[in-house]
């Protein structure tokens, strides 16, 4: 796959081939029922640029797309698309769209879940999301979304709900999944949901992302209508048709949105519209000033703490901290002192990792002192090397840096690590630290490496900063890998065969009615109740017969099909509102 080669390295393990052989005939069937019903409505209720935005993407109504000629298309609005299987880890979905890359999720959503799959598939992004691309106003907004989304910094609370989420959507997908095992896996978000204690950024943001790219609406300036973009709603040919009723509360997109939460397995009671993409990056723009990475300060380390996950924070160097933070301590005037960290930490600058200075290294955690230096009213990366000798460190001598918070570290000085006229890390041997009478480090401990800075925190956010070099010592989730999924069902030695003589009819150009005939035979004898079947069937007869009796047998037996559920009533009524016109 070409993109691969542009692709960072962390990444690339997420990207994986699309398997188009192994797409059925039902999916193809599936795909085609989906966009014949998706051009039919959304010509009147999505934003102009979608059908326009189908064409410019490679998306077609008879088939479902290759990613790689998708890729092609993209290309020309400078973007890429990326083929991978059902969820990906947030900050990697996010880190492809600041890279202004659509991962497009291969797998194929499966008959029984036609209208609406929570799971992602290739009709959510690449019927959904790729064509709204077209809008350079969508597209910038989309690539904003993606360049703060990777920044916010995301709760332990928050991983356990999109696992749970994540389990509940691929159980849901899974062809041979049983009512006990959807139940258990509905148990277990509900679990996770109540265990929520508070509204992260990474929350916050996914309703930005939530109440936008997925479900929002744009207001026609002229007409007052309010028209589709959001690519849950492009893709669900369930709640597109419901979301443009009255009924559907419509509420204008501001950053209020970060208050309504969302349920991912239900359809929303209300929405959120916007006049323009334009105004949505103006909504990107306010929340961003909120974030812990625009604010810094103490405010944003209380909040990395809170997390419990890995966040970096910037020190007044430029020297970049990333790891959990358990713990950080204040002088008697409330400036930050010392920062403590658990667990493998990375100290890097401008976004790469340092030499010797990753997750491996400091397996562990990491302490450091910061602050000014007592009596020179400098902080540790200002100092000259005659500063430094002047304070002992000299030759292998055991010198002394004194805090004005009353931190002391003694030892002896082995390395000055210093970028753009700024010392980073002084890492010293035989080394001390203490803070009255509590000693912080020991020398049996090994090197002290001390990031150096003043006590302004310039920036938190989530995540490492070089993710690339991170990933590689402690190990990337791949537990979001899999294959592309298989729709098997039932006797599909016999139903496959089927679909595709039907397929071959319609793209021969010459339907014959004897052919139809025997395909009628064949569909009542095994698969009665097998509905799109039924309906491709009736589409071809409309075509070369319609005054056929086998036409209103067939409208009959649909007619008595929908009587199963409301759902169906819905998908076949839709069906065949589409011959009428």
């Amino acid at each position: 796959m070409e993109i691969l080669k542009e692709i960072p390295k962390h990444l690339k393990p997420y990207i994986v081939p699309q398997k188009y052989d192994q797409y059925t005939p039902i999916d193809h069937a599936c795909w085609r029922y989906i966009m014949k019903l998706s051009k039919d409505f959304f010509a009147d209720n999505a934003h102009p640029v979608y059908l326009e935005g189908l064409n410019k993407t490679g998306i077609t109504t008879e088939r479902i797309p290759k990613i790689s000629e998708m890729d092609d298309k993209l290309k020309q609005f400078g973007w890429r698309a990326a083929s991978i299987t059902g969820f990906i880890p947030p900050a990697v979905f996010s880190e492809m769209l600041s890279l202004k890359i659509m991962p497009i999720a291969c797998d194929m959503r499966k008959l029984e879940n036609i209208s609406y799959t929570p799971a992602p598939d290739i009709v959510h992004e690449a019927a959904g999301h790729a064509p709204i691309i077209a809008d350079p106003g969508y597209a910038k907004y989309l690539e904003k979304l993606g360049q703060v989304a990777r920044r916010v910094i995301f709760a332990k609370e928050d991983c356990d709900v999109y696992e749970a989420i994540l389990d509940l959507s691929e159980i849901k997908e899974m062809p041979d999944s049983s009512k006990q095992e959807v139940e258990k896996a509905e148990e277990n978000l509900e679990k996770a949901y109540k265990s929520v204690s508070y509204d992260s950024e990474a929350t916050e943001f996914s309703r930005i992302g939530w109440w936008s790219i997925e479900y929002g609406l744009v207001k026609d300036q002229e007409t007052g209508k309010f028209l589709i973009y959001g690519a849950g709603l492009l893709s669900s040919v369930g709640e597109s048709f419901e979301c443009v009723k009255d009924h559907i509360k419509k509420i204008p997109f501001t950053l209020d949105c970060i208050g309504q939460d969302y349920d991912i397995t239900k359809p929303q009671p209300q929405l959120f519209y916007s006049n323009s993409f334009e105004e949505m990056v103006e909504v990107l723009n306010e929340y961003e000033k909120t974030t812990a990475y625009y604010r810094g300060g103490k405010e944003s380390l209380d909040k990395a703490i809170k997390a419990r996950t890995v966040c970096t924070s910037v020190l007044s160097s430029g020297l970049e901290v990333g790891g959990q933070l358990v713990k950080y301590r204040t002088d008697k005037e409330g400036n930050i002192s010392y920062l403590h960290y658990t667990g493998p930490t990375q100290l890097a600058y401008q976004e790469t990792q340092l030499e010797n200075q990753g997750p491996s290294y400091h397996k562990e955690g990491f302490g450091t002192a910061l602050g000014l230096l007592k009596g020179l009213a400098k902080d540790p990366s200002q100092l000259s090397q005659s500063d430094l000798e002047s304070l002992g460190f000299k030759d292998d001598a055991e010198g002394c840096l004194e805090f004005e918070s009353g931190v002391i570290v003694r030892g002896s000085l082995k390395e000055v690590v210093s970028k753009d006229g700024k010392n980073l890390i002084l890492a010293f041997e035989n080394c001390k630290v203490t803070l009255e009478d509590e000693v912080l480090f020991e020398p049996s401990w090994g090197t002290f490496d001390m990031a150096c800075g003043n006590s302004e925190i310039k920036s938190v956010f989530g995540g490492a900063a070089d993710r690339g070099a991170y990933l590689d010592e402690v190990g990337p989730d791949h537990s979001f890998i899999r294959d592309q999924k298989v729709n098997t069902v039932k006797n599909s030695e016999k139903l496959f065969p089927l679909y595709q003589s039907l397929r071959e009819i319609r793209e021969s150009n010459a339907v014959k009615k004897e052919q139809l005939d025997q395909l009628y035979a064949s569909i009542e004898d095994s698969f009665p109740k097998e509905w799109l079947l039924k309906m491709e069937l009736l589409e071809l007869y409309y075509q070369v017969s319609p005054e056929d009796d086998k036409v209103s047998l067939l409208r009959s037996s649909l007619e008595e099909l929908k009587k199963e559920s409301e759902v169906l009533t819905k998908l076949i009524d839709r069906g065949m509102q589409l011959f009428k016109n």
